[in-house]
């Protein structure tokens, strides 16, 4: 198995192999504490090292969310990447998907049919052929697990998606303010398992549970994020949960 070298301080201190490759790591923790900016730093070293990504932000209702967040944490310049970064926006009221732009794709990711074919769409627009692949990094998954009737769906597609598929390499963020138990579930199943939380009066904190190929994890460190910033994401956490869930819970 490779290994991706990380450029960040913090993260060296935790993980000095790097992280693995193809794998599936789930980013674990209460909502709001700040998950999707600790997976943007892999996101970071994944496209300095030649890698495409692509994202899922569920999230997140528009892409430029990601961008202005890269370039205000990490000082990366999406831009500069073109061809190695595709979108796919969750919209659950189409049908199946459709492209919108040059580089971004809506689907109903309800579906998990939808979802693997919005994905292979995403990777075929992808111009840059690597030998790190295609590392997929969506975040806020557990919003899926709020439809009644795709709830069960969802729950067994993901747990195939973190066991088996290493054809591409995957990174998710999942809240566990709701469905802890049903979450759990990948937690045990995924290579790679990271779990995050906040702390008053605004610290963000990462410990590594288990890193495949990677013996005696147990450090926690706190990670040099800004106030302001962790309060931007507590707040789009806060934005999501009143829009999107009353929504989700009646589909």
């Amino acid at each position: 198995m490779e290994r991706l070298k990380l450029s960040h301080d913090w993260l060296n201190e935790i993980l000095p192999a790097g992280l693995p490759y193809p794998s599936s790591t789930l980013i674990s923790g209460p909502g709001g504490s700040g998950k999707p900016l600790i997976g943007f730093a892999f996101v970071y070293d994944w496209l300095k090292a030649g890698g495409n990504v692509i994202f899922i932000p569920l999230q997140y209702p528009k892409t430029e969310i990601i961008k202005v967040t890269l370039k205000q944490l990490y000082n990366l310049n999406v831009e500069e990447y073109k061809g190695q970064i595709t979108y796919i926006q969750f919209n659950p009221d189409l049908d199946t998907y459709k492209k919108i732009n040059d580089d971004t794709i809506e689907a109903n990711l309800l579906k998990p049919d939808v979802w693997d074919k919005a994905v292979d769409e995403a990777e075929d627009i992808l111009n840059k052929k690597t030998d790190l692949g295609t590392l997929v990094f969506g975040s806020a998954l557990n919003l899926l697990l709020f439809s009644p009737t795709y709830k069960s769906l969802s729950l067994n597609k993901f747990e195939k998606v973190i066991r088996e598929d290493k054809t591409k390499t995957y990174m998710f963020s999942v809240s566990t303010s709701a469905f802890g138990e049903e979450i759990e579930k990948w937690e045990k199943l995924a290579d790679n398992l990271m779990f995050a939380h906040m702390e008053k009066p605004m610290n963000l904190y990462l410990k590594i549970v288990k890193m495949e190929n990677q013996e005696n994890i147990s450090k926690e460190i706190q990670i040099p994020m800004s106030k302001e910033m962790l309060e931007s994401i507590k707040e789009e956490a806060e934005n999501t949960r009143q829009r999107q869930i009353p929504k989700l819970s009646k589909i």
